[in-house]
């Protein structure tokens, strides 16, 4: 696959649109489930002290289908009781995250994916691993908390990842909830498209297949990580201009674009790359946490892509 690079440029959350779909969806059945819910009493109750608990909790009360079976949002680290003092959010709890979040004085991480290193969070393989001691120890040591929010705000309407990526590349009003992946936005080229993708998402490579003059107005997009079994049927069925995701296994939805193109269809495939593509996710469970919660700082702090080319 080709790269294309430019300079990283610095981030700008629509915080505009970002706040006014929030205030939409406080009008829809979601949020009366909300508001029909002693947390509402509850929230109000504890504006100046809260646990982590109480904050878990009360997003959770907004997600819709609750419990999630064998959901893999559990703590990581810390307590549901302690009080907190700060909340930093980021797309990896990583040691860099860690040291930032001490340095703000925040003692409760909400990160969208594991902590160490596996889906479903388990650490009993990492016993006796050094890094799996110096990176516990240190959450230890400063008494953070980590709450992988993952199942949670892809459930929550709308998809707070999703909405996120939409609001911070400025086509919020081009999401719909319903669909939550088809963007119809105003045509352009692809390279435009990637330009424009890299220059609001600050990211400073994408691979992609296609033609870079090719018209691109429908989208198919799917930041993170997406199996061939789950996005392939979509591919297929939406026919869209372009496939927009954070990671794929290479031999399968890339494959399979690629037989697209090579058949005579007209389809293009961007891939950001995972830590970049749903960072936006992790803004809007900030925005989220401002709006709701009194008392504490709340910052973002991102992960960023570890990986570069040369």
């Amino acid at each position: 696959m080709k790269q294309l690079k430019t300079k990283q440029p610095k981030n700008d959350m629509n915080d505009q649109g970002r706040r006014k779909f929030l205030k939409d969806v406080t009008k829809t059945a979601g949020s009366a489930m909300l508001l029909a819910s002693p947390l509402t009493s509850f929230a109000s109750a504890y504006p100046e002290s809260w646990t982590v608990g109480q904050i878990i909790d009360l997003f959770i009360n907004e997600v819709p289908g609750i419990p999630i079976a064998n959901t893999v949002d559990t703590i990581h680290s810390g307590s549901r009781d302690a009080r907190v003092t700060g909340i930093v959010t980021t797309m990896f709890a990583t040691i860099e995250v860690i040291r930032k979040a001490v340095d703000v004085n925040a003692n409760f991480i909400i990160a969208h994916e594991p902590t160490y290193y596996n889906h479903t969070g388990t650490v009993d393989w990492l016993e006796g691993h050094d890094l799996y001691k110096y990176k516990s120890e240190l959450l230890k040591k400063h008494n953070i908390t980590i709450w992988r929010n993952h199942d949670h705000v892809h459930r929550h309407v709308p998809d707070g990842v999703r909405m996120g990526v939409a609001t911070k590349l400025g086509w919020e009003k081009y999401f719909d909830p319903a669909s939550n992946q088809i963007l119809n936005i105003p045509e352009m080229t692809l390279k435009k498209l990637m330009e424009h993708i890299k220059q609001k998402l600050g990211i400073t490579t994408m691979r992609y297949m296609g033609d870079l003059s090719q018209p691109c107005r429908k989208l198919l997009m799917n930041p993170g990580f997406n199996t061939g079994n789950i996005v392939i049927p979509v591919i297929a069925r939406e026919k869209p201009d372009v496939v927009l995701g954070g990671e794929f296994h290479e031999w399968e939805a890339p494959e399979y674009v690629r037989d697209m193109q090579l058949s005579g269809q007209k389809i293009s495939m961007v891939i950001m790359g995972h830590a970049d593509s749903e960072e936006p996710g992790s803004e809007y469970m900030a925005q989220w946490l401002k709006e709701k919660i009194t008392g504490v700082p709340v910052t973002h702090i991102p992960a960023r892509n570890p990986l570069s080319f040369i």
